[in-house]
């Protein structure tokens, strides 16, 4: 299991400094599926899934671990079947170690993805 997985979110206020964009770039070295965006204020994830129930089952597992964590990402189900995660913690206008938890906890949900053209 990934090491982020294994945390749980902290209460994050303002005031907090956003994690500096040169450690952001080691913690995705344990997320591969995620992606720094052009601002490195916030981390995406995007899945092409088998159909759209599978999207929006996948939305539901994902609510489930944000509420129980108390960390929200914006979710996009697109396209049918395209789902875009991002992450990022709004109070502090930047990344904290949650967006790395709940990252590592959505990398650990079973996805069906569709796998052809």
């Amino acid at each position: 299991m990934n090491r982020w997985a294994q945390k749980k979110c902290a209460p994050c206020e303002g005031g907090t400094e956003p994690v500096p964009e040169r450690e952001v770039r080691v913690f995705l070295r344990d997320l591969p599926d995620w992606i720094l965006s052009g601002d490195a204020k916030s981390i995406y994830a995007e899945y092409r899934l088998k159909d759209f129930m599978e999207g929006v089952r996948l939305i539901g597992r994902i609510a489930e671990i944000a509420e129980s964590e108390d960390h929200h990402p914006d979710v996009h189900l697109t396209g049918y079947r395209r789902l875009r995660i991002e992450l990022a913690t709004h109070s502090i206008g930047g990344l904290s170690e949650n967006d790395f938890i709940l990252a590592a906890k959505i990398d650990a949900l079973p996805k069906n993805l569709k796998t052809s053209a």
